[in-house]
């Protein structure tokens, strides 16, 4: 195959910043994607509906005027988020969804939730009136090794939630093991999980061996590749719980690359074609629409976009940029360490 043209794509999680990265990071996820979900954790966090409608009107300025793009907001849920002004903001479009992160579990999540129990008011709420739970799933008890929190953060925390209110909607983002494939798998429909280009690419090896390499540290953490394996088979598999959720994420050169580097990686340039050269190395290009364009807007119960992008397999490797400018300085830009043939070369009506 050497062309491929799907509806264009949505991403539901990125990190868009604010500020110099916002303007700068922008175009690379409005140029290929229709819409995306975005995160809440700017300091200080998205956490009400008048904060989601300023952060929605900065993101509307710094979009080029020829990008036709929808970001779809999020509200960042603390122990003390007013389930009024929650419910007002979904029921009023300005938000899609809210976003809770475990306090401490990656970047600026120390305004989220220590106790879920304080949270409960508010997931009760988001039950009663249809609205989506994005959730971080990682416990951050200090006596779990970092590689095991998603699963534990299963047991401990997602399904007891879910055996408590069965009805709420909720999206296991950026699934990075095994254990997260096999649960979803076996839950119903409500229950939906992302996954990001990076952990179907990498595993911890990318990050330690051979010195340690910064650029590939993300949180969740990369894990074995074992679980890598089951990560494409369930991004591949056309199952519809299971889309596309890129969390790229932006650090300056100089915050990864020193001696407590942040954790996150930027993949919005290129996640498309790197997407194309996993489903090509499953056999599934033929599923990779489902997996980019079809399952996600399904889950969130929102059109399929009717736009179409065009993908040429290139007989030379397309030359991406190893970094993109900012005003704050260089970002740098994933490496899926193959070359890569797959190019968005159109936008088709």
């Amino acid at each position: 195959m050497k062309t491929l043209t799907i509806r264009r794509p949505d991403d539901w999680h990125v990190h868009l910043r604010d500020g110099a990265v916002l303007q700068a990071v922008l175009p690379h996820t409005s140029r290929d994607f229709g819409r995306a979900i975005i995160m809440p954790n700017l300091v200080p966090p998205v956490v009400t509906k008048a904060d989601a409608l300023a952060y929605r009107d900065r993101i509307m300025a710094a979009l080029p005027r020829d990008h036709a793009f929808e970001p779809l907001m999020t509200l960042y849920v603390t122990e003390t988020t007013d389930p009024d002004d929650l419910e007002s903001a979904f029921r009023d479009g300005v938000v899609t969804a809210a976003k809770l992160y475990p306090a401490g579990a990656t970047t600026n999540s120390q305004s989220g939730v220590r106790d879920f129990e304080n949270a409960m008011p508010v997931f009760e709420r988001m039950a009663a009136i249809g609205m989506p739970l994005c959730l971080h799933g990682e416990v951050t008890d200090p006596a779990i090794d970092i590689f095991d929190r998603e699963a534990v953060f299963i047991d401990r925390v997602l399904d007891p939630l879910r055996r408590r209110l069965p009805e709420l909607r909720i999206v296991m983002e950026h699934l990075t093991t095994r254990d997260g494939v096999d649960y979803v798998s076996g839950q119903s429909a409500n229950l939906g999980a992302t996954i990001t280009t990076h952990h179907l690419i990498i595993n911890r090896n990318a990050i330690l061996a051979g010195g340690i390499r910064p650029h590939y540290y993300c949180l969740p953490v990369a894990k074995r590749e074992e679980h890598r394996l089951a990560l494409r088979k369930a991004a591949t598999s056309g199952d519809p719980r299971f889309f596309l959720g890129t969390d790229s994420a932006p650090h300056l050169d100089p915050l990864k690359e020193c001696a407590c580097g942040c954790a996150g990686i930027f993949s919005a340039t290129n996640t498309i074609s790197c997407l194309a050269h996993v489903f090509e190395d499953e056999g599934a290009l033929d599923r990779l629409e489902a997996f980019t364009s079809l399952n996600g807007p399904q889950f969130y119960g929102l059109p399929a976009n009717e736009e179409r992008i065009t993908l040429r397999r290139e007989d030379e490797p397309v030359v991406f940029p190893s970094k993109i400018d900012t005003a704050d300085g260089p970002v740098t830009l994933f490496d899926p360490m193959f070359p890569i043939h797959w190019n968005v070369v159109r936008q088709a009506s």
